[in-house]
């Protein structure tokens, strides 16, 4: 047979050669995947190394030591003044996302100063407060107003309350619930023995649910604690049942409060509320 090709038959050829576009699909397709790779290596750096950006990075259990930090903190700031620990507030129902529900934690903390200006008191309080937290008072229709940041997204807030009464707040805003939110043990103390003395010398019967809250002071080596009940009726006549109990004089005595030292604990009657409380302060 001949060498030579024979007329009408092409000669034999490779597979085609890519085109222009299937090169540049691969090529993206390629670039997309190392992309992906490397946000997702960079977003878990991010998130084991690096603190949150956003209130949505730090779960209510997670944000929780913090707002017991800063009530012991406004605690320290009210100084020698009449305060009580309030309840902590969780509400639930939030939206941290449209696809996540949240809640939202507050604790506060109550100052007692009938017959003295609440502007006064909450730049005294505000004074007080760490540096960085910016801490400032402002006058507002609604009257004054405390606020600062405690960092990690943690609002804090001071106004009066009526009766002569100023809460301070330390508030979350909404966030991921996570392992949700352990306040922190009362570590013992005389605040009971205190209510159950008071209530003795006011006549009541002890009461069964006794609500106990603490809050660690800065520096971490000590508690700020309240015992408190609700009396149903409030007591007529305290100051005559109570000062019998008191080391000196009352610490307040007023239509509205009336309040008294017993070692180291300031024994508080407002209303109905009657509440035992060790401080901060010495």
């Amino acid at each position: 047979m001949s060498g030579t090709a024979q007329t009408g038959y092409a000669p034999p050829t490779g597979p085609p050669e890519p085109t222009p576009a299937r090169r540049r699909a691969r090529w993206l397709l390629a670039a997309t995947v190392a992309w992906a790779v490397l946000l997702g290596v960079l977003t878990w750096v991010s998130v084991r190394d690096d603190a949150p950006t956003v209130r949505e990075q730090r779960t209510l259990a997670q944000a929780g030591p913090l707002v017991d930090r800063v009530v012991g903190e406004l605690v320290a700031a009210a100084g020698g003044r009449v305060v009580a620990l309030e309840p902590d507030r969780i509400e639930r129902g939030c939206r941290v996302t449209p696809l996540l529900d949240g809640a939202t934690l507050e604790r506060g903390v109550e100052i007692l100063e009938p017959g003295t200006d609440p502007r006064a008191v909450l730049t005294e309080v505000a004074d007080r407060l760490p540096a960085g937290w910016r801490a400032g008072v402002r006058v507002t229709e609604d009257g004054p107003r405390l606020r600062a940041d405690a960092g990690e997204f943690v609002l804090v807030q001071g106004r009066p309350a009526g009766d002569g009464r100023i809460r301070l707040t330390a508030d979350t805003g909404c966030r991921p619930v996570g392992d949700g939110y352990r306040p922190p043990a009362a570590q013992g103390g005389p605040e009971a023995d205190a209510l159950a003395a008071a209530l003795r010398a006011l006549g009541q019967p002890a009461v069964p649910t006794v609500h106990q809250v603490a809050a660690p002071c800065p520096g971490g080596d000590r508690q700020a604690r309240t015992a408190r009940v609700t009396l149903d009726p409030a007591p007529t006549e305290p100051a005559r049942a109570l000062a019998p109990l008191a080391a000196g004089p009352a610490r307040l005595e007023t239509p509205e409060v009336y309040a008294y030292r017993q070692g180291p604990v300031t024994v508080a009657l407002s209303g109905s509320t009657l509440a035992a409380t060790t401080s901060c302060a010495p």
